[in-house]
């Protein structure tokens, strides 16, 4: 891994320990609308790095070294931390405008950023594939990312879980956007992927009335 990755990843497990062990810290930092409204906008940013449990930690985390280094490796570190960045603010900021009436919603979680960049990495080569221990077959990258992304509309029409489910939807837009606008030859080398998720993002808002719905 790279250096900006492991720093990337401590940060992540030293802040979400501290999290687990200490109430008020967690409560200090994690995303919540009402205090954000007040003013307390650097929650948008530690939010991220705070987690729910070990198992939601080590699935971020794993997510992240999966498809970090390979984003890297094209683009470079200063870009890649701008689309890690900039996804984990477009996460928070969709999650505030989608759920701005609602001033006791909370979540935490670096799925935002992590989305961003699991949606670089598709935008960047759509045959890259992921492995995993009970799955004989390796998982194109374009359909464990479609399948995160509309598990994470699930979740926040559901509201499941302590989890940030909108701010994986703000994050595949930060994500899809900016790697767009730094790398623009990915429309012309990869244009058809390009445009398949692009078409979740759009019925996303077609419909995003609909999901703010109570079930």
């Amino acid at each position: 891994m790279s250096q900006t990755v492991i720093i990337i990843i401590i940060a992540n497990v030293l802040f979400s320990l501290k999290g687990f062990k200490d109430q008020h810290f967690f409560n200090k930092n994690k995303f919540q609308i009402g205090a954000i409204k007040k003013g307390e906008y650097l929650r948008l940013f530690t939010s991220a790095f705070l987690h729910v449990d070990m198992q939601h930690l080590i699935f971020n985390m794993l997510t992240l070294y999966f498809f970090a280094d390979f984003v890297i490796d094209i683009v470079g570190v200063p870009k890649f931390v701008i689309i890690y960045i900039g996804s984990l603010l477009f996460g928070g900021l969709f999650s505030l405008n989608y759920h701005k009436n609602d001033l006791y919603y909370s979540a935490v979680g670096a799925s935002g950023a992590v989305m961003g960049v699991l949606y670089a990495a598709i935008m960047l080569d759509p045959t890259i594939r992921l492995g995993f221990i009970f799955v004989p077959i390796p998982i194109p990258g374009y359909v464990f990312g479609l399948g995160y992304l509309l598990y994470s509309i699930y979740g926040m029409k559901k509201s499941i879980g302590n989890i940030g489910h909108s701010a994986h939807i703000g994050g595949a837009i930060g994500g899809y956007a900016l790697t767009l606008l730094l790398y623009p030859d990915v429309f012309i080398i990869n244009k058809r992927m390009v445009i398949i998720l692009a078409i979740p993002i759009i019925l996303l808002f077609v419909y995003e009335e609909y999901l703010k719905r109570k079930s």
